[in-house]
């Protein structure tokens, strides 16, 4: 099994993929620690953070081996491979770019573009997404990921913006196979009083939402 494989096996398994995007290197590398050890180990650092690519390199030296690291936020072909040599492992991008897609296939990389009506979703899939990101997600909530997967099962879907710990259960049964979270995991008053406890606590509480939702 190859890198890609496995990785990509591992963010579907975990079910949660953390969205650090904050306001510096240093404060990036302390929120992706603290949410592996709430046991998320899919970390998408945005490249709205400013020296998102310093906090990728910086926290792929630290980091645990089954932890993936990934760059979101990506809008065209030459940051995505600026995001791959840096270390990313996964590329996440709020619209669909062939350009990207195309790029993360020549390395080899995880590639989850953003889309929203079923023709964009589609056509995402058919150029190669390996999971198509829908966003934004809260706007239409759980029922629309089940309406998808009516005529559209065989893609792999996940829902961001507007995800919490309230509804993601719901997205979960309704057949995402994984939630992308953001600012209902990384607190922004914890982050500020640097209390990281408090994130690795939310990490928490979400890997065990989606536990008990898989089971049902």
């Amino acid at each position: 099994m190859d890198n890609k494989v496995r990785n990509l096996q591992a963010i579907m398994d975990c079910g949660v993929v953390a969205i650090v995007r904050v306001g510096n290197t240093k404060d990036a590398v302390e929120v992706c620690k603290a949410v592996i050890k709430g046991g998320v180990k899919p970390v998408e650092v945005t490249m709205t953070t400013p020296g998102a690519i310093e906090a990728i390199m910086e926290f792929k030296d630290v980091a645990q081996d089954d932890t993936i690291v990934g760059a979101g936020t990506v809008l065209d072909p030459e940051t995505a491979r600026t995001a791959i040599l840096a270390g990313a492992e996964f590329i996440v991008s709020p619209t669909l770019n062939l350009g990207v897609i195309e790029v993360c296939h020549r390395y080899g990389k995880i590639v989850i573009p953003g889309a929203f009506s079923p023709t964009e979703i589609l056509a995402a899939w058919e150029a190669g997404a390996d999971i198509v990101k829908v966003f934004p997600a809260g706007v239409v909530g759980p029922q629309y990921i089940r309406d998808i997967m009516g005529p559209l099962p065989q893609i792999r879907l996940s829902p961001v913006g507007g995800v919490n710990l309230e509804n993601t259960p719901h997205f979960i049964r309704a057949g995402a196979v994984a939630v992308s979270v953001g600012t209902s995991l990384v607190d922004q008053k914890a982050l500020s009083q640097k209390k990281y406890e408090i994130i690795t606590e939310n990490a928490e509480r979400f890997i065990e939402a989606v536990r008990l939702a898989r089971s049902g």
